[in-house]
């Protein structure tokens, strides 16, 4: 059982003429150390994804769209406390240091989804958020609809999913959501989605002897599970809600809330374009504490 933190936290236009080309050349020189690129990436924005494309978020915006509060790109909300980011290939190339340098203390990054799909840039981002010192983690892209929640776990775990007490790696996270590529509730019912979420959990926590941290939405959850309270003193709640407002509202059945995503158009020094901002509800020591198990 996990201790709750005590609450306190597309494509780029081409340039067309010389000059602008040969600022990009530069841009691109200037930032390569590190791992970092100013060439151009993915629309991560759109909406038609593909499977295996989904990110943080992204069944939010489809079923949803972006709210009109929510803050733009340049513009956070809650900026002061432990501030963290999630990224996946749709940020392209990343520089790590930058990102430290820049505040961002820790990091949470695609690494699979469903069963047959691993991120590209997750075995790049992984290791250098590490070297970086940024406190980092591996997210899986639920779908419930294609295995079950055991089968799912076992891969995320298989791919990039465990857990090591080193200081600097953080539990693995279920992002389960609305559902990208079809119906919202990915066509099961409350009781069934409830037990696959548990199913997901339980070998989770058997492979790695952690706590799985849960990564929705108020909507989607009280919706899909019904409401439900099955996992309030088993996992950490990282609840996504992109809003200027002070705190996020988080679904039926959990105490509090120990992540907020307050916006999925937030920059940060070191990533190119949009990127989701996060805060952790404590101080360092107690994000530390999540990280070791302590």
């Amino acid at each position: 059982m996990f201790s709750l933190p005590r609450p306190f936290i597309g494509p780029r236009r081409r340039i067309a003429t010389a000059l602008g080309v040969l600022g990009a050349a530069l841009s691109l020189t200037a930032t390569a150390v590190g791992g970092a690129t100013a060439a151009p990436q993915p629309d991560r924005d759109r909406v038609n994804v593909k499977p295996g494309e989904a990110y943080m978020g992204v069944g939010t915006r489809i079923h949803e769209g972006v709210p009109a509060g929510e803050p733009s790109m340049g513009v956070m909300a809650p900026t002061d406390g432990v501030q963290g980011i999630d990224v996946s290939h749709w940020q392209g190339a990343i520089n790590w240091t930058s990102v430290r340098n820049s505040g961002i203390q820790f990091a949470w990054m695609k690494a699979t989804e469903g069963t047959t799909y691993k991120d590209p840039s997750f075995n790049t981002n992984y290791p250098a958020a590490y070297r970086a010192g940024v406190i980092r983690g591996a997210y899986h892209f639920a779908r419930p609809n294609v295995s079950s929640g055991a089968t799912q776990a076992n891969y995320f775990v298989n791919n990039g999913g465990g857990w090591s007490r080193d200081n600097l790696t953080l539990p693995g996270v279920l992002d389960i959501e609305h559902n990208p590529y079809g119906a919202m509730c990915y066509g099961l019912s409350t009781t069934q989605m409830r037990t696959w979420i548990n199913d997901f959990y339980a070998t989770y926590k058997s492979r790695t002897g952690r706590d799985v941290v849960i990564y929705t939405t108020a909507g989607w959850w009280n919706t899909c599970t019904g409401n439900w309270t099955g996992m309030y003193s088993k996992s950490p709640l990282w609840v996504a809600h992109w809003t200027t407002a002070s705190s996020p509202t988080i679904p039926s059945g959990f105490p509090t809330w120990t992540v907020w995503q307050y916006t999925s158009t937030g920059s940060v020094s070191g990533v190119s374009g949009n990127v989701d901002r996060n805060q952790f509800n404590g101080s360092r020591d107690r994000l530390l504490a999540l990280a070791n198990n302590t």
